[in-house]
């Protein structure tokens, strides 16, 4: 017997390996086919300045599927986001409904929803000739001039701004922090002066020109036949 020791056969890989491999499983790229996002076809050579046009092909069509995947996740991320905001909007109206005051209303629409909502603060916003507002007399209302709702808001219902510096006729001793907003009006009736609901936030991006507004017009209708319950309007025509 050999006082030698045989050296056991390398496992160690190589091409001829791999490729012997491969051919004794022809289905494995079918069954894997995420190699080919890795994988460069070879390059037809057809001479020289002559393009091979499968190679391009192939490539593009790589380019494309990347682009489609991006899309998608996109399209996913959007339509979590769009569900967070249903389910702090709905929330925010529970707790609007559930005010057992007109004081508490207007703490809750000021204060309360904030972080609910995810904003840095909500002014309530009430356009007045003078120092009285009719029908409304409690902390946590703002007055502004007359003539500030169609300085702001034109005639939209809905104003939405991003990368701005907050005004402090609107937001008070916060308006330094505000970076975006969206500014809302609401439409009341039996002669009441307009009234707006400001949305600050310190995320510049956070309200953005083009968004959607159908979840905070939402709020806002609500906002309104809050106001004509508890103030006795009557109803709009």
């Amino acid at each position: 017997m050999s006082d030698v020791m045989t050296k056991p056969p390398s496992d160690k890989l190589n091409k001829d390996k791999v490729l012997e491999w491969l051919l004794a499983h022809p289905d494995f790229l079918n069954q894997h086919p995420e190699l080919f996002d890795v994988m460069t076809p070879p390059q037809e050579k057809q001479g020289k300045g002559i393009a091979d046009f499968q190679y391009y092909m192939v490539k593009r069509l790589k380019a494309d599927r990347d682009e489609v995947l991006q899309s998608a996740q996109e399209i996913v991320e959007t339509s979590r986001m769009n569900m967070s905001n249903q389910s702090r909007i709905h929330t925010a109206v529970l707790m609007v409904l559930e005010a057992y005051s007109f004081e508490d209303f207007i703490r809750t629409i000021t204060m309360d929803i904030t972080s609910v909502l995810g904003v840095d603060i909500i002014s309530l916003l009430v356009e007045a000739e003078e120092d009285f507002i009719p029908h409304i007399n409690v902390s946590g209302v703002r007055l502004l001039p007359a003539g500030s709702t169609q300085h702001l808001m034109g005639d939209s219902a809905v104003l939405l701004e991003d990368g701005i510096i907050g005004v402090e006729d609107v937001y008070g001793g916060g308006a330094k922090l505000v970076a975006s907003q969206a500014i809302l009006r609401l439409n009341l009736s039996g002669g009441m002066p307009s009234v707006l609901v400001a949305f600050g936030s310190r995320d510049p991006n956070m309200f953005v020109a083009g968004q959607g507004t159908d979840l905070i017009c939402f709020l806002g209708r609500v906002l309104e036949r809050c106001f004509a319950l508890w103030l006795d309007l009557p109803p709009k025509i």
